[in-house]
């Protein structure tokens, strides 16, 4: 065989082996404590199914809401093999670029029961799906998001693990620490001009003195917000520049630590 068929084959090989592979997407409609909420489902078609289920990732947004950042994030994670689905936290199509509005619509959860509530209908919306194998469920978030799944982790909710990038830090409560059953992945950037000293103190002195297994991450040069593409956009628009801006390295890095903690606790190559 010459070598030209040998490529021939292989090519026709590879083509034939992503017949039928598609990124399935769809909005999921669903309510709780009478809002009705919108999430977004992703998963790829060719390798999850009822009979072949995969590990689940609930992914919880900005404080701007359910917008196309989170949404393309759970699309990621569908070309990874992995269930995703992107909750929505404030109601249906209810988003902003407005910071003030978005601190007021996200003002309404920190320090309340509703943070982990609202968070944990999401996670119902993803087991539901049928697709997931629920023995092997994470949370990943951003900024609000991220302190989101730190506060659904606190809940007790049955996760395997969480990702916070860039998110607020909460601190642990002793009841807090007894109730987790998460391993934990913060994304921190390293001068995040959002987060003061004194409150990352207080967040890792928590996640030490209620011994959870963490691996805590500070990236060089990173503010807030730094994996979001968008987000020196953002800050020229509402007025945050030099607090939240986008670092491709970080991005690119805090990604990577991520599909790595993910075979960890999923135990499946990522």
């Amino acid at each position: 065989m010459t070598m030209q068929k040998i490529l021939l084959s292989l090519w026709l090989l590879a083509a034939a082996s992503g017949v039928g592979a598609k990124i399935v997407t769809r909005p999921v409609a669903y309510d709780h404590a009478g809002v009705t909420l919108e999430g977004y489902l992703a998963y790829d078609d060719a390798q999850v199914s009822a009979a072949a289920k995969a590990p689940g990732v609930l992914v919880l947004p900005e404080w701007w809401g359910l917008t196309d950042y989170p949404k393309s994030r759970a699309e990621q994670l569908a070309k990874l093999g992995y269930v995703a689905f992107a909750a929505d936290m404030y109601g249906a199509k209810v988003v902003t670029d407005d910071p003030k509005q978005a601190g007021e619509l996200a003002g309404r959860f920190y320090g309340q029961p509703l943070m982990a509530e609202r968070a944990r209908a999401g996670l119902d919306q993803l087991v539901k799906t049928g697709l997931v194998d629920a023995a092997r469920v994470a949370a990943i978030g951003y900024c609000f998001g991220g302190a989101t799944a730190q506060a659904l982790a606190y809940s007790g909710a049955p996760l395997a693990g969480i990702v916070s990038f860039h998110g607020s830090l909460i601190p642990a409560s002793a009841a807090a620490a007894a109730a987790n059953r998460a391993k934990f992945l913060v994304c921190h950037g390293a001068v995040d001009p959002f987060i003061k000293a004194e409150e990352l103190a207080a967040f890792t002195k928590a996640l030490n003195d209620g011994k959870f297994d963490y691996q805590f991450v500070s990236y060089a040069g990173a503010i807030h917000a730094f994996t979001n593409p968008q987000a020196d956009a953002i800050a020229q628009a509402a007025g945050l520049v030099g607090g939240v801006g986008y670092h491709a390295a970080a991005d690119r890095r805090s990604w990577g630590h991520m599909q790595d903690f993910f075979g960890e606790i999923f135990a499946v190559k990522k």
